[in-house]
C-alpha cells in the first residue's frame, strides 16, 4: 500500500513538473483518486496549491518583463525567459464568452498570444509587425488557456516567435507572430 502511494507521489510530481497548472481536480481525474487524496499528496511532497504555485512564478515572472508592463500582459505571465519562451495562462470568465453559447471571444486568445510574443522580446519597446493565427477549437466559460510562446527565428532586430494556447492538453490557438525590437531599430537610426 505505502509503495502505491509513493508511485502515485512520484507519478504527481512529474505530471506537476510537466504541467504545473493542473487543478486539484484534473489530477484526482488523472490519478483516479478523490481530490482529499491528491490535496494530501501534494502536502507530503510540500506542493503548494495551483493559487499559490501560480502567484510564485508570476511573483518572480513580472520583474523580467522589458517591452512592457505586467498589466499590459493578457492573461497572468507565469514564466518568462527573455529573448527565448514564456508562459501565460487565461481564466476564462462570464464577460470574455458570448453570452447563449459560452463561448470565449476570439480577440481574448488573440490578446494572450500577442502580449505574450510582445513580452518575451529582450527590449525596452517591442511591437508586433504581422500575426497568421488560427483559432482551432472553441474555448467556454471557467476554462483555463495556457499560452506558450517561443522565439523560432531572429534576425536582427525581427523576432519570429511561435504561440501556441491549449485548454489542459488540446490545442485551441496557434500562431506565428513576427515582432520588431524598435528600440534597437531606433538606436541604429539617430
Amino acid at each position: 500500500m505505502a509503495s502505491m502511494r509513493q508511485e502515485r507521489r512520484e507519478r504527481l510530481r512529474s505530471r506537476l513538473k510537466e504541467d504545473p497548472f493542473l487543478t486539484d481536480q484534473q489530477l484526482a481525474d488523472i490519478f483516479h483518486v478523490s481530490i482529499a487524496t491528491i490535496r494530501l499528496d501534494r502536502m507530503a511532497l510540500n506542493i503548494p496549491e495551483l493559487r499559490e504555485r501560480t502567484k510564485e512564478m508570476a511573483e518572480t515572472t513580472h520583474s523580467k518583463l522589458r517591452s512592457m508592463h505586467g498589466m499590459e500582459v493578457i492573461g497572468e505571465l507565469v514564466q518568462l525567459e527573455l529573448g527565448v519562451q514564456g508562459v501565460s495562462i487565461l481564466p476564462i470568465y462570464h464577460d470574455m464568452v458570448f453570452e447563449r453559447t459560452k463561448i470565449v471571444r476570439g480577440h481574448h486568445l488573440f490578446a494572450q498570444g500577442n502580449s505574450l510574443a510582445v513580452a518575451i522580446v529582450n527590449s525596452s519597446m517591442a511591437l508586433t509587425a504581422t500575426a497568421q493565427v488560427q483559432f482551432e477549437k472553441a474555448v467556454r466559460l471557467e476554462e483555463r488557456v495556457v499560452c506558450q510562446a517561443q522565439v523560432r527565428q531572429r534576425q536582427h532586430a525581427r523576432f519570429v516567435i511561435d504561440v501556441e494556447s491549449r485548454v489542459e492538453r488540446e490545442l485551441v490557438f496557434s500562431g506565428t507572430f513576427v515582432v520588431v525590437d524598435v528600440a534597437s531599430k531606433e538606436d541604429k537610426n539617430p
